[in-house]
């Protein structure tokens, strides 16, 4: 088969055997598929040959860029050991370091790693786990959780159940179960009409007022740390993090943060719950996690609530959960490398320079008259396009303006997935300053051609 019959091929059978996340089929039938072959440094080939800059390190998870040397020798190291073996009844020496590693990287604050394998099993085994602690506490009647609006925390039903994106999560509403709403901390479409700073939180105090009549029920309240990302990029304000912390600690409920988007540098610090000193009761960890190499995810949990699990074999206190890939020795050689990097490579340090670039870019974009706000934390951006700056009216979804964007920027070497009328950017933490210049210039052109 030469060269142009396979590129024919492998499009025809995408589009006859593919079934896409998150896309049109129908559409996506009649296009013509971009098929990647291959990865190097910040940047993605596809089968004709063109390069383009990974504007979303390939969904948010790639960390240090496509074929890092000290990632592919970790795994083909392991993989002259063992590829896998199964974490009932049995452990492995890389899923033994890692959580070590990992433990340490919260001062011992959350002492006990659940594995998993993606984002949204971090969050069901969080939410299982904190369901049966307070029913192993003797607390029976605390069956339910609190999240936010236009939260995202996965696909599973339990992770969909915490969620709140009506065009994501309405469509499985009869299988899911109750939960509490508090409002977004989306200051620029405030759901309550305030303006930040004059509003004091009020969010927070909404929050609060849920607590009060219903925290005898709640188990967890769930949160993004910093940033809703899924949601939209959306940034929480300073200070709203540590109050949610104090909200639960003075009501009784855990907290579960959801920092699978945020977690392993991509607001400017390790975790994202370090920038107001929060400890959270729980968290869950993927993405990054092993550089965008291969599923793995982590729950982290204190040692209270491990412990409350401990008891006879006859007492059925054990946690009954479990994944087939759970701990799975290459997925965690690659992490361990990952972690190594960090250190090597002075990884947050060196990020410093170039979240400056992105936000003085920022900064020019929003003189832009359809840019209705934008939003950024360490290398993670938003930029809200509006049809009208006045009213801050939005774009119709049929308007598909921010795949209008994305679709230029393509044309021009870039690739970005926007979220509806929101252009995110998170390219890989390794990007260089030139890279991400030259990324910046392609969206913000395609910012104006869309919108003019």
């Amino acid at each position: 088969m030469n060269l142009q019959n396979n590129i024919k091929h492998l499009e025809d059978a995408d589009r006859r055997h593919i079934w896409h996340p998150f896309t049109q089929m129908q559409e996506w039938e009649e296009g013509t598929p971009v098929v990647i072959t291959e990865g190097r440094d910040s940047s993605i080939r596809d089968i004709y040959g063109k390069w383009y800059i990974d504007g979303v390190s390939s969904l948010w998870v790639n960390t240090f860029g496509h074929r890092k040397k000290e990632i592919d020798d970790a795994i083909k190291a392991q993989v002259d050991r063992i590829s896998h073996s199964t974490m009932l009844g049995l452990s492995n020496e890389p899923a033994i370091r890692l959580a070590e590693k990992l433990v340490y990287l919260f001062d011992l604050s959350l002492s006990r790693v659940f594995y998993s394998d993606n984002g949204s099993t971090a969050v069901e085994v969080a939410l299982k786990m904190a369901f049966q602690y307070w029913q192993l506490m003797g607390e029976k009647h605390k069956v339910s959780f609190l999240s936010l609006n236009n939260a995202y925390h996965g696909d599973t039903l339990g992770a969909v159940s915490v969620g709140g994106i009506d065009i994501f999560h309405k469509t499985f509403g009869p299988l899911l179960f109750k939960t509490y709403k508090a409002p977004s901390p989306y200051c620029y479409r405030c759901e309550d009409g305030r303006q930040y700073p004059d509003c004091g939180l009020f969010c927070i105090r909404r929050m609060e007022e849920i607590l009060q009549r219903h925290h005898q029920d709640i188990a967890a309240v769930i949160i993004e740390p910093l940033v809703q990302a899924a949601g939209g990029m959306i940034i929480s304000p300073a200070g709203y993090l540590r109050q949610v912390r104090e909200l639960c600690t003075k009501y009784n409920v855990l907290l579960i943060a959801d920092e699978v988007a945020t977690g392993f540098g991509r607001t400017g610090k390790m975790f994202a719950c370090e920038h107001e000193e929060v400890v959270p009761d729980i968290i869950c960890l993927s993405k990054g996690i092993t550089g965008g190499y291969l599923p793995l995810a982590a729950t982290l949990a204190t040692e209270e609530i491990y412990r409350a699990f401990l008891g006879e074999f006859k007492d059925l206190k054990t946690f009954f959960h479990g994944h087939s890939y759970t701990g799975n020795p290459l997925a965690c050689a690659a992490a361990l490398a990952c972690l190594d990097i960090f250190d090597k490579e002075e990884t947050l340090k060196n990020m410093a320079p170039k979240a400056a670039l992105l936000e003085n870019w920022l900064g020019e974009m929003e003189s832009l008259p359809h840019v209705g706000n934008v939003r950024v934390k360490g290398l993670m951006a938003g930029v809200e396009l509006v049809k009208d700056r006045q009213t801050k009216a939005p774009y119709a979804w049929e308007d598909k303006m921010g795949w209008k964007v994305a679709l230029h920027a393509m044309d021009n070497g870039v690739f970005i997935r926007p979220l509806g009328n929101v252009i995110v950017i998170m390219p890989p933490l390794s990007i260089s300053s030139e890279n991400l210049q030259q990324m910046l210039k392609v969206i913000g052109d395609a910012i104006i051609s869309a919108t003019s």
